[in-house]
């Protein structure tokens, strides 16, 4: 029973500071900005904070990087408008799976990793919002590399891939029979390692094989991030960009 009050304290914890760092990340947010909009546990906490300033008088545009972001906006009231239509954001802020201290980080644990990419590529600054529990020293030792294939691509990449020295597994769904299908129709394909691999090297082998829409190595790409504690919420700088 202890370890059960204890798992049940720890959900409790984890979720208040998911709402601290949301909270934290919506000050961001300026009048008139045209901001990316993650997907997720903390990003939905983001989300509802944006939805509250907004009746409070704020005004923004929202460009959501999934139909459930989408679906989250919709419902607190934020406007939105399609990612087809815009080329340039002020400003995109989502959570991640995991965070090293350079601010790499892998995403894809929602299955929405390539839109999520796009709209971070789009953003003057993107910025990464998590829990002190995602940070860590190496990417990819304890969660996997997520990648988006076309369906009719699986076995040559599941191939490629374990030729490169991953343990691939096709992501299954929950609560629906088969596998996982990602907002654009695609299967989703999880890589695991047996030691943290070289991440850029890693990168860019992956984007070589044919029928990997996208990966989930996020890469140079954010220049903020905001880390929540028990005692606060820490905000870690990326170098500078090329």
């Amino acid at each position: 029973m202890w370890g059960y009050y204890g798992a049940m304290k720890a959900q409790g914890e984890d979720k208040n500071l998911k709402k601290i760092v949301g909270l934290a990340a919506a000050d961001l947010v300026k009048d008139g900005m045209t901001v990316g909009i993650g997907t997720g546990s903390t990003a939905a906490f983001f989300i509802e904070e944006l939805g509250r300033r907004i009746r409070d008088g704020l005004s923004i545009r929202g460009v959501p990087t999934s139909y459930q972001a989408k679906l989250m906006c919709h419902k607190h009231g934020i406007p939105l408008l399609d990612p087809s239509l815009v080329d340039r954001l002020d400003i995109a802020i989502d959570g991640a799976d995991e965070i090293d201290y350079s601010l790499n980080a892998i995403k894809g644990g929602g299955a929405a990793n390539t839109m999520e990419k796009v709209i971070a590529a789009m953003a003057d600054e993107f910025v990464i919002i998590v829990d002190h529990s995602k940070l860590v020293e190496k990417l990819a030792v304890s969660f996997p590399v997520p990648l988006e294939v076309v369906p009719a691509a699986l076995s040559f990449v599941m191939r490629r891939v374990r030729e490169i020295g991953s343990r691939p597994e096709l992501r299954m769904a929950v609560k629906k029979a088969g596998p996982v299908v990602t907002d654009n129709g695609n299967f989703m394909v999880d890589l695991y390692f047996d030691e943290a691999p070289d991440v850029y090297r890693l990168d860019r082998m992956l984007k070589s094989i044919p029928g990997i829409l996208e990966n989930g190595l996020f890469l140079g790409m954010a220049h903020k991030a905001l880390v929540a504690w028990e005692d606060g919420v820490e905000v870690m700088l990326a170098g500078p960009k090329d």
